[in-house]
């Protein structure tokens, strides 16, 4: 294989590259496993495409291996698509002209290509086993590991009659064209593939069954696909799909052969390819940790494409609008826990506070933290916290530690022993001042006319700087770190005297007073 930078000559089995409301792209999985991110990848950047030109997504499920294919697996797909917003235009439960877009309800219109391949002398009966290929390459000083030969097709008729009187089954190949196969790639430019380096390959097995390297290329003929957008790991399969494309023109069951871009692979940690086993390539695990969609396909759309010079940061409607496939780099992307985080958090502070409110809802939901019947009070003080943790996370997960105490009381607080061992000797002493520096302040909290100013952060502020900073002379740090432990129960927490407010007077002072006996 050799790649060019420059486009190749139009083939003349080919039409011109489909634009606009012409544009047909397919995802196309088996459902087998937990979705993966790279599968994710592929899945938005063909709906970008789409959704770009004004074009067409189809969701074509490719099951027939009856082995692995589950009805779980199948559900987790169209669970990830709905997650993501990958809204496709035809596909299982929605319909399409094309349809089915189940593989595994398509056998007939495969066994019926498959026989007028056969008929026009573009496929072939083929009777040798594997050790008969081995012996001929030894026979003649070759290899014996170099695969099929080709063989088969120069039987003649009464030779395939007579291995097929011997009980042989045949395979059906298709005949490959003994001259180079040069295609554009939209993300590598110009490859070819030298005559001879693909043998003859199968498409259907002795048993009459239809293979992967058959049914793919001739599913997206009569669906009528127009770009094929795939994983790099596909790519040593194009010119044999390819070369059916142009068979299948040839009788009349294609139109075109599709133009392909083959996007760059993962990789995970040691530059190697980000595997099922690798926890991080599992998109739910992702979700579960407090991805929102915006953030998820924000670095999805990384791996591999950028939307300019120094911007990371961008929606779905703005990649929908900038997307070209011919911008993605075809070098491999890394995935990059820290930065996919980090990404995740700037969509969260994008978020209008309510909707940010809204989002934590299931996940503190799931933690227990809220229970599913949770009043008006414990959601009008949700929207207060929401506040104050708003730009201090990364994923919604860790919204349950910061959120908890707020839904606790003073004796059912934890202290987690990491906040307790950095306390100092003085902090009896500091935790005495506080108490008595607050207990004079008003319990009440500002109303909608202003009444009952008392119990605000600026108020609490104001005096526990005064009788800590001021009247012992610490510093903020060593003041303050007994009270956030005792508010909170943990080394790190939301804005100190804003937390004070929003659990009001007799609960901040139950904490002080509670971590105070226990020194």
């Amino acid at each position: 294989m050799t790649t060019h930078p420059t486009p190749a000559p139009a083939s003349p089995t080919e039409h011109d590259e489909a634009t606009g409301a012409d544009v047909r792209v397919r995802f196309c999985p088996s459902p087998t496993g937990t979705p993966h991110v790279g599968l994710a990848r592929t899945a938005l950047f063909n709906w970008a495409f789409a959704r770009h030109h004004g074009g067409t997504f189809v969701f074509r499920v490719e099951d027939t291996d009856a082995t692995r294919d589950s009805q779980d697996s199948m559900d987790q797909l169209l669970e990830a698509l709905d997650w993501l917003g990958l809204d496709y235009d035809e596909g299982p439960g929605v319909g399409g002209p094309y349809g089915p877009y189940r593989q595994s309800e398509r056998a007939d219109l495969h066994a019926d290509v498959a026989r007028r391949l056969l008929e026009a002398g573009l496929a072939y009966e083929s009777f040798s086993t594997p050790e008969e290929v081995e012996e001929r390459h030894r026979a003649a000083g070759r290899d014996p590991k170099l695969g099929y030969d080709n063989h088969d097709r120069h039987l003649t008729d009464d030779q395939r009659q007579e291995l097929r009187a011997q009980g042989r089954e045949p395979v059906l190949r298709l005949a490959m064209p003994e001259e180079d196969i040069t295609f554009h790639d939209l993300v590598r430019g110009e490859i070819t593939f030298r005559a001879g380096s693909v043998p003859d390959f199968v498409i259907v097995r002795g048993n009459g069954q239809p293979l992967y390297t058959l049914v793919n290329p001739v599913d997206d003929a009569l669906m009528r696909i127009t770009h094929v957008i795939r994983g790099e790991d596909l790519l040593s399969s194009t010119p044999r799909q390819i070369a059916l494309y142009r068979a299948l023109i040839e009788i009349g069951v294609a139109e075109r052969v599709p133009t392909f871009a083959h996007l760059p692979l993962v990789l995970g940690e040691g530059s190697k390819k980000l595997s099922k086993r690798d926890p991080q390539s599992d998109l739910f695990l992702h979700r579960d940790r407090g991805f929102v969609r915006e953030g998820m396909i924000n670095y999805l759309a990384l791996l591999g494409w950028s939307i300019g010079a120094d911007r990371d940061i961008f929606d779905p409607e703005e990649l929908v609008r900038a997307f070209d496939v011919r911008d993605v780099n075809p070098n491999p992307a890394r995935w990059d826990q820290k930065k996919a985080e980090s990404i995740n958090g700037d969509h969260l502070r994008r978020l209008p506070l309510p909707e940010f409110t809204t989002r934590l809802l299931p996940t503190l939901r799931e933690s227990g933290v809220l229970g599913a019947q949770a009043g008006m009070g414990d959601l009008a003080r949700l929207e207060a916290v929401a506040d104050l943790i708003h730009t201090r996370i990364q994923v919604l997960s860790e919204a349950v530690p910061m959120v908890s105490p707020f839904y606790l009381d003073a004796a059912e607080l934890p202290v987690a022993e990491e906040a307790r061992s950095q306390l100092k000797e003085d902090a009896p002493a500091v935790l005495d001042a506080a108490v008595a520096a607050l207990e004079p302040i008003s319990g009440a909290r500002p109303g909608p006319l202003g009444e009952g100013v008392e119990w605000t952060h600026e108020r609490i502020e104001q005096a526990l700087r005064e009788a800590l900073i001021d009247g012992m002379g610490l510093k903020p740090r060593l003041a303050f770190g007994p009270l956030r432990t005792a508010v909170s129960g943990q080394r790190v927490s939301p804005p100190l005297f804003e937390s004070m407010e929003i659990l009001g007077k007799e609960e901040t002072l139950d904490r002080l007073r509670r971590l105070r006996a226990g020194l």
